[in-house]
Order: C-alpha cells, then structure tokens, then sequence
C-alpha cells in the first residue's frame, strides 16, 4: 500500500507539474476507481487505485521520469557542454531530476533520443550484451546496391578490434540526381551496438559517406510521428512497461 496525494502521483507519473496536473483534475480529466477525481489533496493508493486520465491508465513511475525526445540536429547528447546546446536544454520545464540522454546521437544526428533518470534501465539499454537494436533512416551518397546491403549485414570492419555485428539493412529507394549531385540512396539501417559514429563509420567503409542520419527507434520505442523537432513528450505508461522488459 502506497498512500498519496492525486497531484503527486500525477506528476511523479510524468504528466507534468503540479499545476498542470491540478489543471486536469479541475478539468474533470483525471478519474479514480471509474469516479471523476474531486481534489489534487484527495488521498490515493498508487498500488491498487485504478488511475486514468482521458480514458487512458496512468502508471505510477515514483522518482523515475521517462520522456521521448525528437532531437533537432546542432544539439549535444550530454548534461552538460561549454561549446553547443545540450538536449536537456529543449526539456528545461519538465519535471524531474538528474535527467541524462540514453546513450549519445551525433550533433548534426535527429531523431529519437530517451531521456530519463532511471539508471538501471539506461545501462541495460545500453549494455553490448544485451543487443538492443536500435534502427536508423539514412541517406548516403552513391547507390547502394544488393553487395553494400549484403556487406552491411554480415559484418564490416571500420577500425575496431573485431567486426560490426550483423545488422539488418532494407534499400528504401534511389533518388535521382539533381543538378550537379549524384544519385543519394535512403536505407533503413538496424544495428545491436553502439560503436562510435557506427553507422557512418560503416557507410564510409562501403564508399559512401553519410548524407543525414535520424533514429526512428530503440528497443519497442518508435519515434512517435507527431513530434515535431526539438519536441519532447512523456512516455506511455505501455511504452515504459515494453521497455522495462527489454
């Protein structure tokens, strides 16, 4: 039994700050046990309360916070940096403490990025053990034909002691030359580590340098298509769970 107050567990469930929570429950958006929540003081049991908002459960998550972020290009993947904008920059009103990007998407890289403070789900995530794939949409210079595809599965060899791993890799199409650029092929690219600059290292081992990178997913969590860049939002209660599995 874990007694609290609505707004508390509200917001340690990533919903948002006490104020905006208190704003869904006056806006009768939050029900409890299937009856409409009446106060944020009003006492709850976050093990066994049946918790929705808009018709959606809410998961209680404690001191862990969750957040999905679509990450622009020019923005670092750290804490903190004296030289560039870090990602924690573009989530300075959520709520939560000791926040930190899961692993590390280049500067000029977009797309998907967890941000948490759940340490023990970031190190498995990131453990080389436990290959959590982690997929890409690129877009190389050249044409990548069915040898490159077949060279980006089976393993290259880009200046570590041992080849990649075997990853998967789908020709998604071959755009045609425009003025005095060559062809630029879009390639959907799934890896099970996470070697330094590794997918445009293993494009340059192929001949082809990399013309723009973005993450589109990372274990069970996609890229959800409505965030815009340099937009975040909370995960899913579903979407933590999945994760927690992996």
């Amino acid at each position: 039994m874990k007694i609290m107050r609505l707004d508390k567990f509200l917001s340690d469930s990533g919903l948002g700050t006490r104020s905006q929570v208190k704003l869904l429950i006056k806006k009768g958006l939050i029900s409890i046990n299937g009856e409409a929540a009446r106060k944020p003081e009003q006492k709850i049991d976050a093990e066994f309360d049946r918790i929705f908002c808009q018709g959606k459960p809410v998961s209680y998550t404690g001191s862990f916070y969750y957040y999905m972020l679509n990450k622009p290009a020019g923005y670092v993947s750290a804490t903190d940096d004296n030289t560039a904008p870090t990602v924690l920059s573009l989530l300075k009103d959520a709520p939560g403490k000791d926040l930190f990007p899961v692993g590390r998407l280049d500067k000029d890289t977009t797309g998907l990025l967890l941000i948490t403070n759940d340490g023990p789900l970031a190190h498995r995530l990131l453990s080389p053990k436990n290959h959590v794939d982690k997929t890409y949409f690129v877009r190389v210079s050249g044409i990548v034909a069915s040898e490159e595809l077949q060279l980006l599965e089976t393993g290259l060899d880009i200046g570590e002691q041992s080849l990649t791993l075997p990853a998967k890799a789908r020709l998604i199409s071959v755009l045609p030359p425009q003025g005095s650029e060559g062809p630029v092929s879009e390639v959907e690219l799934t890896i099970h580590e996470g070697k330094f600059h590794q997918v445009k290292r293993m494009f340059q081992a192929i001949g082809m340098p990399v013309l723009y990178l973005k993450r589109i997913s990372m274990g069970t969590l996609e890229l959800d298509a409505s965030l815009t860049e340099g937009s975040y939002r909370p995960l899913t209660s579903e979407e933590t769970a999945a994760l927690k599995k992996e």
